[in-house]
């Protein structure tokens, strides 16, 4: 099953839903920056949930970027998507190790530890939208729930899951997203409690080949659920090495002149996608002229 996001609304557009699946995309960040299993769960859960917070941006060229900063060991996370289902992540430490939970999982919110989850969206305004809260648990899915809440008044239930194989790849991936209106009943909002309350993890709906779609009706069918749209999902990073020569040409001419007269080729990497880009000694010389 290709990854992909669907949108939806219940109970007569009093709630808005989105789900994903998503190991395709992170199983690709996990290849990409050689991830241990905790980290991959940790970065595929943010990435999961940022591209379908992503899908709730209006403009095509709109940004959404979560930073985590901990205090655990992976020390930080950063995902950036857009509204066309394009994500890509990096972590600061991605061979952080941590022994499982009481649970026998992945302890996520023990290689993050304690510390802040930022959110900023660039709408192409004069300053991007930032907002920072405090991780709640480090599980990334209570977190963004929490940010949702405290930043910008919406009651939401965020699930997030990634199964990972016995040979460390990702197995499975994926998410939901529900969201209440403002003028949400108190009838629908207790019949949506108690569906919660008796719903699996997303990864074992995931595991026994439910669709998002699927999910969706597991969670609202008995809310009248009406799917409005669905967006293909992908890890895509727009680095070049046009991009990258940016950063060279930014320094000043004495700095370009030191790395010339080393002789040697520089090599710069993208933090998002992990691929190098080598400049030889003559390509600097023509920066430099």
């Amino acid at each position: 099953m290709a990854d992909y996001i669907v949108r939806a609304t219940a109970a007569n557009a009093q709630i808005r839903a989105f789900a994903i699946t998503s190991r395709d995309t992170v199983e690709h960040a996990r290849s990409a920056h050689d991830l241990s299993p905790v980290v991959t769960a940790a970065l595929g859960r943010l990435m999961t949930g940022a591209v379908m917070m992503g899908s709730m941006l209006k403009g095509g060229k709109d940004l959404l970027t979560l930073q985590i900063n901990g205090r655990g060991p992976v020390r930080s996370l950063v995902v950036t998507a857009d509204a066309g289902g394009h994500v890509k992540g990096y972590a600061g430490s991605p061979q952080a190790m941590m022994p499982p939970n009481s649970a026998g999982k992945l302890d996520v919110g023990g290689v993050i530890g304690k510390g802040t989850l930022t959110v900023i969206k660039d709408m192409g305004l004069k300053e991007p939208y930032s907002s920072t809260v405090a991780l709640q648990t480090g599980e990334i899915g209570d977190d963004l729930t929490y940010y949702f809440a405290a930043s910008e008044q919406v009651p939401s239930v965020v699930a997030l899951g990634v199964l990972m194989d016995r040979n460390n790849t990702v197995k499975q991936a994926g998410g939901f997203i529900l969201q209440l209106m403002p003028f949400t009943e108190e009838a629908v909002i207790g019949a949506l409690e108690k569906k919660l309350a008796s719903l699996a993890p997303v990864t074992t709906l995931l595991e026994e080949g439910k669709s998002p779609e699927q999910i969706l009706e597991d969670v609202l069918g008995d809310l009248g659920v009406e799917f409005t749209g669905r967006v293909p999902v992908s890890f895509y990073c727009n680095c070049s090495k046009e991009r990258v020569e940016k950063v060279l040409t930014s320094l000043s001419r004495e700095e370009l002149k030191e790395l010339i007269d080393e002789g040697k080729d520089v090599e710069l990497n993208c933090h998002f996608c992990n691929t190098d880009y080598t400049f030889s000694v003559e390509e600097l010389k023509k920066l430099y002229r």
